[in-house]
């Protein structure tokens, strides 16, 4: 049996041909671009560098941990006392007691100075006496969920952990310590800083936490001159830190709005007066029996210098002037202080 197909002929007009072939030409011309426009032309195909197929890194930005003092107390406590625990009570105390600042519940981020494998008698790291018996006010008293220990060292972590005794003091307490490695970091956005706008930060002891308190020694340094509260957050750091020890104390001004904590402790119980921040000698180191707490680490870091390691006002540091103007805090303790002896 015979089938007759008729095919009609496809037909189109001169416009409709103009726009096929107008189409086809961009299409030809776009993957023509693509292909051999120069890397760093917008679209282009080329990555010679391999930067452009590079993922951007995710960044985060850090949530506010401060909370304010009670109405009619001062913003900073000197605790006096024979002892470690009666002089951080009387320091928390006086700023209106630690259970006013962490509560039922909280995951407690505490950050010491582990940086060197130096043992706590030369005044170069936190004292772990100290941590030991603030954690188990925060376990006890304050009722928190969780209380992490974390710290980036210059050294061996887990070396710098065992030698300062902190990682002793940290399991007899009943914390836990996060140590860094190369998973842990993730970029920071710190507006208004100059240095570390976005930098690689010690991401992963942070997640979940809700309140945060640092924990650092009063020392000499020398680069910046001294190394207290503010210094202690470069720790958290990742990278290639180093390279800020060419501008020390734009670095640690930026520290002071990088994060915003909920506490700061300066452990004044010994004091490195020299050759810091890594110390070596014993007799660089001067007992005394001073803790300080408070909510505004610049004015800390000004009456320290004073006070502990015994400078003269007029050589004040110049970070602390720097952190003033970014906001970190006012310099003038006035008014602002009680001392618990």
């Amino acid at each position: 049996m015979k089938h007759n197909v008729n095919v009609m002929p496809t037909t189109f007009n001169r416009r409709e041909f103009i726009k096929r072939v107008a189409f086809a030409s961009t299409i030809c011309g776009s993957a023509t671009y693509l292909a051999w426009a120069p890397e760093d032309y917008p679209l282009s195909l080329k990555d010679f560098t391999g930067t452009r197929s590079r993922p951007e890194p995710q960044q985060f930005t850090l949530p506010d941990f401060r909370v304010k003092v009670p109405s009619g107390m001062p913003e900073i406590g000197i605790g006096r006392d024979m002892t470690t625990s009666g002089r951080l009570t009387k320091a928390l105390e006086a700023i209106g007691g630690i259970t006013h600042f962490v509560q039922p519940g909280d995951v407690v981020l505490l950050k010491p100075n582990v940086a060197f494998d130096r043992s706590p008698e030369l005044g170069a790291t936190t004292s772990p006496e100290l941590i030991e018996i603030l954690i188990r006010q925060l376990l006890v008293d304050c009722r928190a969920l969780e209380v992490r220990v974390a710290d980036n060292p210059i050294e061996s972590p887990a070396d710098c952990f065992a030698k300062t005794g902190i990682k002793e003091a940290v399991e007899k307490a009943g914390g836990r310590i996060n140590l860094p490695d190369g998973n842990a970091f993730r970029n920071l956005h710190t507006p208004g800083a100059e240095l570390i706008k976005s930098w690689p930060c010690f991401y992963r002891p942070l997640i979940g936490v809700t309140k945060v308190i640092g924990v650092a020694p009063v020392k000499d340094h020398n680069l910046s001159g001294a190394s207290m509260g503010i210094k202690n957050w470069y720790g958290l750091l990742g990278g290639q830190r180093n390279q800020f020890h060419q501008d020390i104390h734009t670095i640690i001004a930026d520290l002071s709005i990088m994060i915003k904590p909920t506490l700061t402790i300066l452990d004044g119980s010994r004091i490195l007066m020299r050759n810091g921040p890594t110390g070596g000698d014993p007799a660089y180191v001067k007992p005394w029996d001073v803790i300080v707490a408070g909510t505004d680490q610049v004015a800390m870091d000004a009456w320290a210098f004073v006070n502990l390691l015994q400078r003269d006002e007029s050589t004040l540091p110049h970070y602390l002037y720097l952190a003033e103007k970014k906001g970190g805090g006012t310099i003038d303790a006035s008014n602002r202080i009680l001392e618990v002896s």
